[in-house]
């Protein structure tokens, strides 16, 4: 899986869990809070999709994952 993958299933996993925490309708209700959270997430996705700089995907690069459209790495047996 690349680092673009993940972004977006963090990126969705994050802003429904911030609403299941965060509308007061939500069974799971803790504190209207919650949806600053969700604010920033897509703040965030917003300016990356004009700068290119997402702070997720250079920790996921540090981390090994390998970057969108880069071919998967053949390890000899």
């Amino acid at each position: 899986m690349n680092s673009e993958r993940i972004i977006r299933i963090m990126a969705g996993s994050f802003v429904l869990l911030s609403l299941l925490l965060g509308a007061p309708a939500s069974p799971l209700y803790h504190s209207s809070y919650w949806l600053w959270f969700t604010a920033f997430v897509g703040l965030n996705l917003f300016q990356s999709g004009f700068t290119g700089f997402c702070p997720a995907e250079a920790i996921l690069w540090r981390l090994g994952v390998k970057k969108a459209g880069e071919p998967a790495s053949c390890s000899p047996r």
